[in-house]
């Protein structure tokens, strides 16, 4: 997979305030990315969980446990498709 670098400048005691690594702080930051697009439906579920470097199975559990539905469709969709199947 390409990746793309992108650098984002925090304040130099932000990792002390946060009482985290690096590391740890590029995670969070890439999670809640890969959460906000999905929610605005920016993302599929499968290209979110690439940002956030988590399985798809991972990444549907935290959307899950934040209650966020991990189907954009809505119930005419979903009525429409069960219609479909018959």
């Amino acid at each position: 997979m390409n990746t793309q670098r992108i650098s984002v400048d925090f304040p130099a005691d932000i990792l002390l305030a946060l009482n985290e690594t690096e590391n740890q702080l590029v995670q969070r930051i890439k999670l809640a990315l890969a959460v906000q697009l999905y929610k605005a439906r920016k993302l599929t579920v499968g290209k979110a969980a690439q940002i956030a470097g988590l399985s798809r199975l991972q990444f549907e559990t935290v959307l899950s446990e934040n209650e966020i539905p991990v189907s954009n469709l809505t119930a005419d969709e979903v009525m429409s498709d069960i219609g479909k199947l018959r």
